[in-house]
């Protein structure tokens, strides 16, 4: 897949992990860099507030090319940057694969953890966001996400028709968030009003993405099975 690619990474997924035999310790330390990446993208994404190209300048600046995105360790782990001393567990960091490192994965979490994350800010205020408009939007935003990295999981498994279907009630849930957003209530509320006009932006942005990768799940699915050999 051209820009957001999973293709192969279902292949890596076990394969890749060898004869590993990590703790607990050395899974959450692997699990706190992955966090590390989402926030990472988080911070390359707002910068690039107003710029209509946004979604491609922030996969350049991660470092991810138009291959396998999901093989490129070092780009989606910012904790390699020498300040970690232990360098057998880097040198395994580098050879494991999970879905963690998928670029689809993490710009979907750092995009809804923007969202959420500033929602959660103002909603929190009974005073300043009506509770029901509050709950409502905050259980829109948990199943999108969440259909969202169920999709994900099926990109690395290479089932693609089951990727789709799941990217598309991602898109539901999202379309139900611009319901939400796009109610009288909500567009001349002070407070929620501006929030609405920053979050649309980022809103069309996950669907841009979902509606890349839908494609790309659409032409492996429709090439014909003799180009696979």
């Amino acid at each position: 897949m051209s820009n957001f690619n999973s293709d192969g990474s279902q292949e890596n997924d076990g394969d890749d992990r060898g004869e590993l035999a990590w703790n607990e310790f050395d899974w959450e330390r692997y699990l706190r860099e992955q966090d590390g990446a989402v926030h990472r993208y988080l911070g390359f994404y707002e910068a690039a507030h107003g710029d209509p190209e946004r979604i491609d300048t922030v996969a350049a600046k991660m470092g991810w090319g138009q291959g396998d995105w999901s093989e490129d360790a070092d780009a989606a782990n910012p904790a390699n940057d020498g300040a970690d001393d232990d360098d057998d567990f880097d040198d395994d960091d580098d050879e494991v694969y999970t879905v963690h490192k998928n670029p689809i994965f993490i710009a979907t979490k750092a995009i809804f953890l923007g969202l959420r994350q500033s929602w959660e800010a103002r909603a929190l205020d009974g005073s300043q966001v009506p509770q029901p408009l509050a709950v409502a939007l905050l259980v829109s935003l948990n199943r999108g996400e969440e259909h969202a990295v169920q999709a994900i999981h099926a990109l690395d498994f290479g089932d693609y028709a089951m990727a789709v279907s799941l990217f598309k009630r991602s898109m539901s849930a999202l379309n139900g968030s611009l319901a939400l957003l796009n109610s009288e209530q909500a567009v001349q509320h002070a407070v929620v009003g501006p929030w609405r006009d920053g979050a649309l932006p980022r809103m069309f942005d996950l669907r841009e993405i979902w509606l890349r990768v839908i494609a790309e799940c659409r032409d492996e699915l429709d090439r014909p099975v003799d180009e696979e050999n």
